[in-house]
C-alpha cells in the first residue's frame, strides 16, 4: 500500500520520482513543482517529465480513513450513537408523561360529568315522587292536556297484546272486505282532467328563513283547506288556506321535522291530532284545547334511540306508527298514550315507512336499496323486495296504493318502481332522468294516480297504463307531494313556499 509523502495518505492518482523514488499524490506534487521546482523531501531538481504514473489494481478496495479505524474514533462514533438514543428516550418520557396527564384530566371530567347526571336524576326523581304524593294527597289527576311521556310505558319487542291484535284485525277484514269492491269514488279526478292542472295558488313565507324550507307536508281531509307543514327552522305549522293565516305554531323539536301527520277526529271523545317526528329521536302529539282555543303538547314520544325517518297513522286511527335509523319501528296508542310495541333490531337502518291501507302490513326501506315488509300482527318479515341491477341507494320514501294491491317506491335514485305485492315482483319501471333525484312518491285515494315530487318538480303518471300526465317544474325541487281532496289538487312543498295546482278556474 502506498502512502503520499506529502499528505501521508493513500493516493488517489499515485505518481514516483525517478530521481527520489518517493510516491506522491499527482496534484499536490506538480502543485509543489510549480512553486518551488524542487523535490519536497530531497530537495533536488524535480521536473514533472520526472515523474512516473503507477498504476493500482482497480479492484483493489479503497483503505479506511484513519477517523475509522483509531479505537479512539471509534469510541466517539458509539458515543454520539448512545447520546442520541439517550436523547430519544428521554424525549418519549416526556410525550408519555403529557399524554398520562391528559388521560387524567378527561377521567375527572367524565367522572364530575357522570357525578352531575346521578344527581340531576335523583332530583329529578325526588321531584316526580313529590308531585305524585302531592297530587294523592289533593285528590287531583294530571290534566288531560299534559305532556305525556311515553318512552318507559308499554316497552315490548315481542309480539302485540292480544286487545291490540284483536283490532288491527277486524280493521284488516273489514277493509280488505271493501277494497275487493272499491272503485274510484264518484266525481274524483281522472287521468284526463289531471293533464288540464295548472298553477292554482302560492303560500309564501312559510317558517323561518333561517333555516330556511319545508321539509314536510301533510294536507286534512276533514278540513281541506287546512295543512300542516314542518320545517328546518324545529317548528311545526298549521295554516288555513281559505283565511291565508297561521292557526298554530308548534314548537318543542329541537333539530328539523322530518314528518308531519294528521289523525282525523274520530268522534266527539277523540279530537284531530297533529303528529311530527323529527331528527332530535322523538315524535310529538299535539290536541286542540277547546277552552284556550290552541293546540297543546298531549304526548311526547321518546321510544327511539335515533333519528325518526318514518310517521304514519295506523288505518285503525288509533296507532301511530314510527321508524327510526336505530333499525326498530314502533306502535303506539294515542288514546291511552303506551307504546303498545317494539320490533327487534333489524340488520340494516330504517330510512321509510309506510302503512298498507288494510293496516296488516308495514313497508321500511333501508339503506341498501331493500324494502322490508313487516306483518305487524306477527313482527315477522313478510317479505324482501330488492330492485335487481340497481346500484345500492337509500329508500327514502314509500306509498301504498289505496287498493292494497301495488305499491311505490324508488328503484333507483332518478326512478320509480310500481311492485305487484301479489307475486311480489316489479310490475313498471318508470326513469325520471339522470338529473332527477326523488325526494317523495305517493299514490291518490283512487289508485288511478301517482305522483313524484323531487330535484326537479313534480311529475304525475296514471296508474296500468304508466303515461305522464301532467309535470309542474316551476317551482324548482319539491321536498313533499300531496294529492289533495277528490284528486282535483296536488300540494307539493318548495322552499318556504306551498304550491297548489288544480283544475283550471272555470271562466
Amino acid at each position: 500500500m502506498f502512502f503520499c509523502s506529502i499528505s501521508g495518505e493513500p493516493p488517489q492518482d499515485p505518481v514516483v520520482s525517478q530521481k527520489s523514488g518517493h510516491v506522491y499524490e499527482r496534484r499536490l506534487i506538480l502543485k509543489y513543482i510549480t512553486e518551488n521546482g524542487t523535490d519536497p523531501i530531497t530537495g533536488d531538481k524535480l521536473e514533472e517529465s520526472d515523474l512516473i504514473s503507477v498504476k493500482a489494481n482497480p479492484k483493489a478496495a479503497a483503505p479506511r480513513p484513519p477517523s475509522a479505524a483509531s479505537i479512539p474514533a471509534l469510541l466517539h462514533t458509539l458515543q454520539n450513537e448512545w447520546d442520541a438514543l439517550m436523547l430519544e428516550t428521554f424525549t418519549l418520557k416526556q410525550q408519555y408523561n403529557s399524554l398520562r396527564q391528559e388521560l387524567s384530566y378527561a377521567l375527572y371530567e367524565q367522572d364530575a360529568a357522570t357525578r352531575v347526571v346521578a344527581r340531576l336524576i335523583r332530583e329529578r326523581d325526588a321531584a316526580r315522587e313529590a308531585l305524585a304524593s302531592v297530587s294523592a294527597t289533593m285528590g287531583v289527576a294530571p290534566p288531560a292536556g299534559d305532556d305525556v311521556e311515553m318512552a318507559e310505558s308499554g316497552q315490548s319487542t315481542g309480539a302485540l297484546p292480544e286487545e291490540v291484535s284483536k283490532n288491527i284485525q277486524e280493521t284488516h277484514e273489514a277493509l280488505s272486505a271493501q277494497r275487493k269492491k272499491r272503485k274510484p269514488p264518484t266525481g274524483y279526478a281522472g287521468p284526463a282532467e289531471v293533464k288540464t292542472f295548472t298553477a292554482k295558488h302560492t303560500i309564501p313565507s312559510l317558517h323561518s328563513p333561517s333555516p330556511a324550507g319545508i321539509t314536510a307536508l301533510a294536507v286534512s281531509r276533514t278540513e281541506p283547506s287546512q295543512f300542516l307543514t314542518g320545517g328546518n327552522d324545529k317548528i311545526v305549522q298549521l295554516y288555513d288556506r281559505s283565511t291565508d293565516k297561521v292557526l298554530a305554531s308548534l314548537k318543542g323539536h329541537t333539530k328539523k321535522i322530518s314528518h308531519v301527520a294528521f289523525r282525523e277526529s274520530t268522534g266527539e271523545s277523540e279530537p284531530t291530532l297533529l303528529m311530527s317526528a323529527s331528527a332530535d329521536k322523538i315524535a310529538k302529539v299535539w290536541a286542540h284545547d277547546a277552552s284556550s282555543g290552541d293546540y297543546i303538547p298531549r304526548a311526547t314520544i321518546r321510544t327511539h334511540k335515533g333519528e325518526l325517518t318514518g310517521l304514519a297513522v295506523h288505518p285503525t286511527s288509533t296507532y301511530v306508527a314510527l321508524a327510526s335509523v336505530d333499525r326498530t319501528y314502533s306502535l303506539h296508542d294515542l288514546t291511552t298514550g303506551d307504546l303498545v310495541f317494539r320490533s327487534s333490531a333489524a340488520d340494516e337502518p330504517f330510512t321509510s315507512l309506510g302503512v298498507h291501507p288494510d293496516g296488516a302490513l308495514l313497508a321500511l326501506g333501508t339503506p341498501t336499496s331493500t324494502i322490508q315488509i313487516y306483518d305487524i300482527r306477527s313482527g315477522a318479515v313478510a317479505a324482501v323486495l330488492t330492485p335487481p341491477d340497481s346500484a345500492p341507494f337509500t329508500v327514502k320514501t314509500v306509498s301504498f296504493s289505496e287498493n292494497g294491491y301495488h305499491m311505490l317506491a324508488p328503484d333507483s335514485l332518478s326512478s320509480v318502481a310500481i311492485w305487484d305485492l301479489r307475486k311480489p315482483k316489479i310490475t313498471r319501471s318508470i326513469p325520471l332522468g339522470e338529473g332527477f333525484k326523488v325526494n317523495k312518491v305517493s299514490y291518490d285515494l283512487s289508485a288511478q294516480l301517482l305522483g313524484v315530487a323531487g330535484s326537479e318538480g313534480v311529475r304525475v303518471f296514471a296508474h296500468k297504463s304508466w303515461e305522464e300526465l301532467v309535470r309542474f317544474e316551476e317551482a324548482g325541487e319539491v321536498s313533499d307531494l300531496v294529492f289533495g281532496e277528490e284528486g282535483k289538487e296536488i300540494w307539493g312543498a318548495s322552499g318556504r313556499e306551498v304550491r297548489i295546482w288544480g283544475l283550471p278556474e272555470s271562466e
